[in-house]
């Protein structure tokens, strides 16, 4: 078995339990807890704030050490910490929950950080993006299933099971990280840790296309993260639609990124790197624009078929992006650069929820979705306008001509 297929594996199993726990939280907590609309969302935070909190940290980490080793301990963070999770709940202990959840999401970030340091090291340039999809496949498919399938069991089994299924998922991580093989490390001169990060975030702002990546993330999950928020009252007020239909759209995205990932496996190699890099924020502003269109009396799956065309290019601009940057990068500065990267992008998540929420509560829903098509083609608007536009093939690019 191929680093490449044992890291998939690990990715199926690090990715299942983590689609487990976000869309588990928030039932859990209304159903075992009965926690009120403000526990609800502190706990849906506390998975979250893993990324903010572990990213720079975890990609000086994975800059300096033996990134196997890296592997296998995000495994075994978030095999304990789902375990944990399942024995708050029976506990009914929500601070024992919050705090085992959050670990268990360390965990996660802790893997998707080492994954993408490790890829170019197994890689050629001109399979990067394949390899890549394989990685992101099983993120895909588990973001269109596992809602689903907990959709429809969160009710029938007893809520502690279901963090045994997560700790399970990561077990199976387990397995296939402890049989990596060991990676070359850097042998970088010791600095200081505040020095190791200014330095990954002056080489993102200081190249071209890291930047512009960086750029047209911020904007598209900053509009995404609105669009969750103002999309509820615009399904009630303007749309009128079954408030079911939220949860569709949700599973339309899921599957639309299963979609493109999968695509993308099979011709990355074969794409020309600039028309996905345009394609992706360009695919997502027009989706988003037809948003504004819909009106009372419009069928739903016109807004499902929306949510296919934000969930699809998107997926395979992250495929290509993630490439991109894996090559233009210096190795011993990838995690770091990956963790600023990462950082930035969770980080504008609650500003966007927190904007659209303003806007929509102080405009009304439809100024809302206004403001969130805005922000997509402010996402499109940044790749056009950029570098990204100019690359015609992952060989060209080298960290040493394209920095």
């Amino acid at each position: 078995m191929s680093v490449i297929h044992r890291l998939a594996g690990a990715a199926y199993g690090t990715h299942l339990g983590d689609q487990v726990a976000l869309v588990s939280v928030p039932l859990v907590a209304a159903l075992v807890f009965n926690a009120s609309a403000e526990l609800i969302g502190i706990l849906v935070a506390c998975q979250s704030m893993a990324h903010l909190l572990g990213s720079i940290p975890f990609g000086v980490l994975v800059d300096q050490r033996q990134q196997r080793s890296l592997a296998i301990v995000s495994s075994v963070i978030s095999l304990f910490g789902f375990t944990c999770a399942g024995l708050g709940v029976w506990a009914n202990s929500v601070v024992w929950f919050g705090a085992s959840i959050t670990l268990a999401g360390f965990g996660t970030v802790l893997f998707a950080l080492t994954a993408l340091s490790i890829l170019p090291k197994t890689a050629p340039p001109s399979g990067l993006a394949r390899a890549n999809a394989s990685i992101e496949t099983p993120r895909a498919i588990c973001s269109f299933i596992v809602p689903l399938i907990i959709g429809l069991v969160v009710a029938k089994v007893a809520a502690p099971l279901i963090y045994v299924a997560a700790a399970c998922a990561a077990l199976g991580a387990l397995l296939f990280t402890a049989s990596l093989p060991t990676f070359e490390t850097s042998q970088a001169p010791h600095v200081s840790r505040i020095t190791q990060i200014l330095e990954g975030g002056r080489y993102v702002v200081a190249h071209k296309l890291l930047l512009a990546i960086s750029f047209c993330a911020i904007f598209w999950n900053l509009a995404f993260a609105a669009l969750l928020v103002v999309l509820v009252p615009t399904i009630r007020d303007i749309y009128q639609f079954n408030p079911g239909s939220f949860g569709v759209a949700l599973s339309a995205f899921g599957l639309a990124a299963a979609t493109g990932t999968w695509l993308s496996g099979l011709i990355a190699d074969k794409l020309v790197p600039s028309t996905v890099l345009l394609f992706g924020p360009g695919s997502s502003a027009i989706a988003a624009a037809c948003l504004t269109l819909i009106g009372p009396g419009s069928p739903d799956y016109l807004m499902h078929a929306c949510f296919f065309g934000l969930g699809f290019g998107p997926s395979m601009w992250l495929i290509a992006q993630n490439s991109v940057r894996q090559l233009v990068t210096p190795p011993a500065l990838l995690g770091r650069v990956n963790a600023v990267i990462q950082t930035a992008i969770y980080g504008i998540r609650p500003l966007g929820a927190l904007i659209g929420g303003a806007v929509a509560g102080a405009a009304g829903p439809e100024v809302g979705i206004m403001f969130v098509a805005l922000a997509f083609a402010a996402s499109f608007a940044v790749s056009l306008f950029s570098g990204l536009r100019r690359i015609e093939s992952y060989e060209s690019l080298t960290a040493p001509e394209a920095a």
